[in-house]
């Protein structure tokens, strides 16, 4: 492919992704079938890709891409209101602008996540849609976040796209007093796609680019629109402790860094201290949850390397309580963890042992090798450093833990 043809690429996809929300969300209003439309994009991408190189990038290609998306739908009717297809595309935007400013959702994928956040969608697949329909994720990814295999998270998907089509869910937005009871699916989407643009440290991922800031611009639209919901409060700090992180995260060579010893002069001092300012106010709200624990404990390793304390203990009963609130895999991976740094090694294996469905789950392998080597067995360690180097895709990490990394001190 010559370089100007993958700069058509590179433009199409990048319509595409940064607008598919948006796209989507037009195009559902009028068909209720999610597949359908995704089915359009996909062919208008497609068109873009073979049409643009020879006649030339559009002057408004998200306006071409929605006039291809819903012109593929085929329905006689919908042509027939197309005779004009560029007039008709910039009034649809231009409405689709009055409406994000006139909304109290602010957005249009924020408008369509709590639409799929609808009671009647399995709440299980409800993140899992968000994720694909609104943010453009694919079900390996998003598989990948939830700890299902591929062909589980595409059954799940298709079953929830083919309820919403044959009930005839209305694709309405919900009313504000609705909103509470349909937000921790919503959250539960940007969180995961947070953390899918997160594992993507070296932005090597054209489908990631900007999916981070995106993530965050939600939180952000979701405090203005629930100041008051603490969890809400608690995500966006959350991410921002971990965003601010970002540029440390790699040396200049391109060698991953451990959290302790990152260069906390690459750290962004205003985003720490908005995610600070951010968990003070959740705190006063006295309503806890998962989101705000995670952001304390994000909070501490903070003001560890700030000020050159140790909090194990600390750490250890947040662990716990996140543990209560939400025992998924990860925290409980880094629960044990915090155990064994706190002394209590024994604890950690237990934990570790008890887990089930951990043999191709990076993270609880490289967890292993730390609280073996802790405890003193070193043959076990190394063990389990080889194999979770064996299951990370990321060279860097790989390199780390061969190189012996995770027997670095953390103090």
């Amino acid at each position: 492919m010559d370089q100007a043809r993958r700069n058509v690429a590179l433009t199409a996809e990048l319509a595409a992704r940064t607008s598919y929300g948006k796209l989507l969300a037009l195009l559902v209003t009028r068909t209720r079938d999610i597949a359908a439309c995704e089915d359009a994009l996909a062919a208008a991408l497609e068109a873009a890709l073979l049409q643009w190189p020879r006649e030339g990038v559009p002057a408004n290609p998200v306006g071409w891409l929605l006039t291809v998306a819903r012109r593929s739908i085929g329905r006689a009717a919908a042509r027939a209101h197309t005779a004009d297809r560029s007039a008709d595309t910039l009034r649809l935007l231009d409405k689709e602008r009055l409406a994000a400013e006139t909304s109290p959702f602010g957005d249009r994928r924020l408008e369509l996540m709590f639409v799929c956040a609808h009671p009647a969608i399995d709440p299980d697949a409800q993140p899992a849609l968000m994720l694909q329909t609104v943010l453009g994720l694919d079900a390996a990814r998003i598989a990948g976040s939830f700890l299902v295999s591929s062909a589980t998270m595409s059954q799940r998907l298709v079953r929830a796209k083919r309820k919403i089509r044959d009930s005839g869910i209305g694709f309405a937005l919900p009313d504000i007093d609705d909103v509470p009871a349909r937000i921790d699916g919503v959250l539960s989407a940007i969180y995961a796609a947070y953390g899918a643009a997160w594992e993507d440290v070296t932005g090597a991922d054209a489908k990631l680019v900007g999916l981070a800031e995106e993530a965050i611009w939600l939180g952000h639209l979701l405090t203005e629109l629930m100041p008051d919901e603490a969890e809400v409060l608690g995500l966006l700090s959350l991410m921002l402790h971990c965003e601010a992180r970002r540029p440390a995260r790699r040396a200049p060579d391109g060698a991953f860094v451990p959290l302790h010893r990152q260069n906390i002069d690459l750290w962004s001092r205003p985003m720490i201290a908005q995610a600070e300012r951010l968990l003070r106010r959740a705190a006063q709200l006295k309503s806890p949850g998962h989101f705000q624990i995670e952001a304390a404990i994000q909070s501490l390793h903070a003001h560890q390397r700030f000020t050159g304390e140790r909090f194990s203990q600390p750490l250890v009963e947040l662990y716990d309580a996140l543990a209560r609130y939400a025992p998924n895999i990860g925290g409980l991976v880094a629960r044990a963890v915090a155990h064994a740094e706190n002394g209590d090694t024994e604890a950690a294996l237990a934990m570790l042992d008890g887990m089930h469905e951990v043999a191709t789950y990076q993270p609880w392998w490289a967890a292993r090798a730390r609280v073996c080597l802790l405890a003193g067995d070193e043959k076990a360690a190394w063990s389990a450093a080889r194999t979770a180097a064996g299951l990370t895709s990321d060279a860097s990490v790989r390199q780390f833990l061969l190189g012996g990394g995770f027997a670095d001190r953390t103090g």
